[in-house]
């Protein structure tokens, strides 16, 4: 009977650990009717707002929303995998798109520096906020590109241009949009 008690007396504790621990962690703020509203009418009715807030650090309100990809056993990938993600901005309470992810990286300029030639079917996303540089997104091809060795993109609101640009490999400087996304085409002669 003594073996008995020991080992319920450990589940118990481990169950009351269990819950101390959830009700140790903060809860998500609720995302707003408005905000999510607007975000399954960029994405469809399967997204998720991520984060919400002043992200660039500019003064206005804006949302980072994705259709994330549920985690199975045949899906273990590390990280939060998207399958298309965006960035809208508020002005005079409408949202607009400011950055998009689906089969390449767009902002309203172009298509983002580094982003691959072909199409990528998902996306590993990561993400960080700092408090003077604002909301900072990485974003890694998961399919469609050929080199297993792909560094993550990373993306950054832009104060000179006002808007999200890909940064260099060091994540230190801007890189330019391109109108279209093609291959470069050279001529021998």
């Amino acid at each position: 009977m003594l073996p008995v008690a020991i080992l319920l007396g450990g589940c118990g504790r481990d169950a009351n650990k269990t819950v101390a621990q959830a009700e140790a962690k903060p809860a998500a703020p609720a995302v707003p009717d408005e905000i999510q509203s607007a975000a399954e009418s960029l994405l469809g009715r399967e997204t998720q707002v991520l984060l919400f807030g002043d992200l660039a650090k500019n003064g206005k309100q804006e949302f980072l929303a994705a259709n994330v990809v549920p985690k199975t056993p045949t899906n273990n990938l590390p990280g939060t995998i998207v399958t298309r993600a965006v960035v809208a901005e508020s002005s005079d309470g409408k949202w607009s798109e400011v950055l998009r992810c689906d089969e390449h990286l767009k902002n309203q300029k172009g298509f983002l520096g580094l982003t691959p030639l072909t199409s990528v079917t998902g996306w590993r996303l990561q993400y960080e906020q700092t408090e003077n540089k604002g909301l900072g997104l990485y974003f890694t091809p998961l399919k469609g590109v050929t080199d297993p060795h792909i560094l993550p993109i990373g993306v950054r609101w832009n104060p000179e241009t006002k808007r999200y640009q890909s940064l260099d490999r060091a994540y230190e400087h801007f890189l330019s949009e391109s109108p279209s996304i093609d291959t470069a085409r050279s001529k021998l002669r």
